[in-house]
């Protein structure tokens, strides 16, 4: 049986699916391993660290998918490598099956099996699988960073001779894998933080981590059986509005992370409510790649509205590719492993098992 991954465009996305480490576990389980030239040279992984850990390196990606019973990717690959797929081929990686529908039907009619991990069940099973919550906490904590180094304040309170800094106010919206991990960063960085959300159950976390939650009156609990957030009603997006257009006046940072699978990406922030922040306050907005929760987000830009800065990125995790490689090729062993007869050393596509069903594209 033999793994690849290709290279991906390093303009859009500097993570990896196959580290040294990760590639040498994959021989023990007796794959042979390919990938192409300098395939992690960018994070300082070169060709020696992975010939020593016994992968063979091929010239071109037509060589590479040839020789291929599993690709790993992150996201969907190009056209022109997706046309040199062969049936029973197995292609793994975060596909966007909402946004890449079309593209993926094609695939599974050429019976080529396609699994999306941002489908992974909920389960104690998936936990070590689950690509969401390990590359979400990576991004919780580098929203804080990127947001704090651009607000020109200092955040923990400062006590001097010459007068008292005051701490910065936090607000994070949406207290999902992101979100807490924002609240925990900007906690221990000395903010005072807030944080809201359409679960309520996500109360006692925020508070644990030491926020402060602000509740929307009589709120419904607006959280599917997988666990994500659902789209909120007409009124309770009302109530919210009044709620965050008080709070935002005294607060200097927002972190958004609030997205609902598959859908745009809702906007929480209009233009009234951010009219009325101060001037110098930032927002950093997690949710950019998918419409963003603001009115004025921009992929990849810092929008400066009537003093208030907007930051939207494609993809912060850009910004610590070598950690969230890391993880993500982690995740990425455990699913093969889980896929893997070890009897026959075969791919074994039992739809019996939750992890494999939800995950793949029909």
């Amino acid at each position: 049986m033999k793994i690849v991954s290709l290279s991906e465009n390093l303009d859009y996305e500097k993570r990896i699916a196959i580290t040294p480490e990760i590639a040498k576990k994959y021989s023990t389980l007796g794959f042979e391993v390919l990938l192409p030239k300098n395939y992690g040279v960018h994070l300082g992984f070169d060709n020696d660290h992975y010939i020593s850990q016994g992968v063979n390196i091929l010239e071109n990606d037509k060589d590479l998918l040839g020789n291929s019973d599993i690709i790993l990717q992150l996201g969907l690959p190009s056209d022109d490598n997706l046309s040199l797929l062969k049936e029973n081929q197995n292609l793994i990686g975060v596909l966007n099956p909402f946004l890449n529908k079309e593209k993926l039907e094609k695939l599974s009619k050429r019976k080529i099996n396609n699994f999306s991990l941002e489908l992974l069940p909920r389960i104690t099973r998936a936990q070590s699988m689950d690509i969401l919550s390990s590359q979400a906490n990576l991004a919780g904590y580098k929203a804080v960073i990127e947001s704090f180094a651009n607000f020109e304040k200092a955040i923990p309170m400062m006590m001097t001779a010459a007068g008292t800094v005051p701490a910065a106010k936090v607000l994070v919206v949406g207290a999902g894998v992101a979100g807490l991990q924002a609240i925990a960063t900007a906690k221990r960085m000395g903010a005072i933080v807030f944080a809201t959300d359409v679960r309520m159950a996500s109360k006692e976390q925020v508070e644990s981590l030491g926020g402060k939650f602000l509740t929307v009156e009589g709120s419904e609990n607006l959280e599917t059986e997988g666990g994500y957030a659902k789209e909120a009603s007409e009124e309770f997006k009302k109530k919210q509005e009044d709620l965050l257009s008080e709070t935002l006046k005294k607060i200097d940072i927002v972190i958004c992370t609030a997205l609902i699978p598959g859908k745009k990406a809702p906007v929480i922030l209009k233009e009234n409510m951010i009219k009325n922040m101060q001037v110098g306050s930032v927002i950093y907005d997690l949710a950019a790649i998918q419409g963003g929760n603001t009115a004025f987000t921009e992929v990849n830009k810092i929008i400066n509205h009537n003093g208030v800065k907007i930051m939207g990125e494609m993809n912060v995790l850009n910004k610590l590719p070598i950690s969230a490689s890391t993880l993500y090729a982690k995740n990425l062993f455990n699913f093969v492993s889980n896929l893997l007869d070890k009897k026959t050393g075969k791919i074994n596509i039992n739809l019996e098992d939750e992890i494999i069903e939800k995950t793949l594209i029909k």
